[in-house]
């Protein structure tokens, strides 16, 4: 069994992991002045933003098509008739409609797509456990219940400075947006898990408030000294990582992940100032 999945997981692997583990990445798509790129192959965040804050224009984006992920399977299905092809949540994302669509042009394949319902890196910690499982030879039914225990012991909540590219998405109400650019009000921002779409959690007055907020909701679902596993990713905002990277360190017992750039994809939707963070307790990784 091989596993596909888009470059909105923000996985934390080398190429040379990536192919170790059998994860074949498919590109999602920003559009900036006219011009389309393919993330990770065409444009890095490090490119991107540079380009954004010239640009007049907001960023649109889009899903690789379902001829995209179609082409893929097929490769995968000369060598390996078994895919678990694993995407961020359909209540934010285009993508696993088009790769549950590419699937149903493969009928005689044994294709299973799984909406994990998160982003970022708290998907990608389930398609790297589900790889990691695929290894190690359990079942199907056993990596699709490690993910759903992952999925439900993981968290991913973030903050922002400037709410203009989450209104432009449609991510969030006009109305409140409008309301909240008007007091200055910096939203604090989580995923649920039924539907998988953004739910605002609180709201601070400045950036650095709103970083202590973070902290404080992680507080509500873990004591302090909790060890936990913990991933900071940031749209293009390298001091505001850090800070909540000090914030968290300061009252868990942390396991870190490695410290970056989100997908570009999906910063588009936040626009640089995002900072987020991933976390679980960390015994829910035990052998992963």
């Amino acid at each position: 069994m091989q596993i596909v999945t888009d470059s909105g997981t923000d996985l934390s692997l080398s190429k040379e992991e990536l192919a170790d583990l059998n994860i074949h990445v498919v590109p999602l798509n920003v559009s900036l002045d006219g011009v389309t790129y393919k993330e990770g192959l065409d444009i890095t965040a490090g490119d991107f933003y540079p380009l954004l804050e010239k640009s007049e224009d907001m960023p649109t984006t889009s899903q690789p098509s379902t001829g995209e992920f179609s082409n893929t399977y097929q490769k995968i299905l000369e060598t390996d008739p078994d895919i678990l092809s694993i995407h961020i949540s359909s209540g934010l994302s285009g993508t696993y409609n088009s790769a549950l669509a590419a699937a149903e042009l493969h009928p005689d394949a044994n294709i299973t797509v799984v909406d994990v319902k998160t982003l970022s890196a708290a998907a990608g910690w389930q398609v790297e456990a589900a790889a990691r499982a695929v290894k190690s030879g359990l079942s199907l039914d056993r990596i699709k219940a490690l993910m759903r225990q992952i999925g439900e012991a993981s968290e991913s909540i973030y903050t922002l400075n400037e709410l203009q590219y989450l209104i432009h998405g449609g991510r969030i109400s006009h109305m409140k947006g409008l309301i909240a650019s008007i007091l200055n009000i910096k939203p604090l921002i989580g995923v649920e898990k039924v539907n998988g779409t953004y739910v605002q959690l609180g709201q601070s007055r400045t950036f650095n408030k709103a970083l202590e907020g973070l902290v404080k909701i992680i507080k509500e679902k873990h004591l302090p000294s909790s060890a936990l596993r913990v991933q900071v990713l940031h749209a293009n905002n390298f001091e505001g990582a850090e800070k909540l990277r000090d914030l968290i360190d300061e009252t868990f017992d942390c396991t870190w992940l490695p410290e970056g750039h989100m997908s570009l994809v999906l910063g588009a939707h936040t626009g640089p100032s995002m900072v987020g963070v991933a976390y679980a307790p960390q015994s829910e990784f035990f052998g992963f």
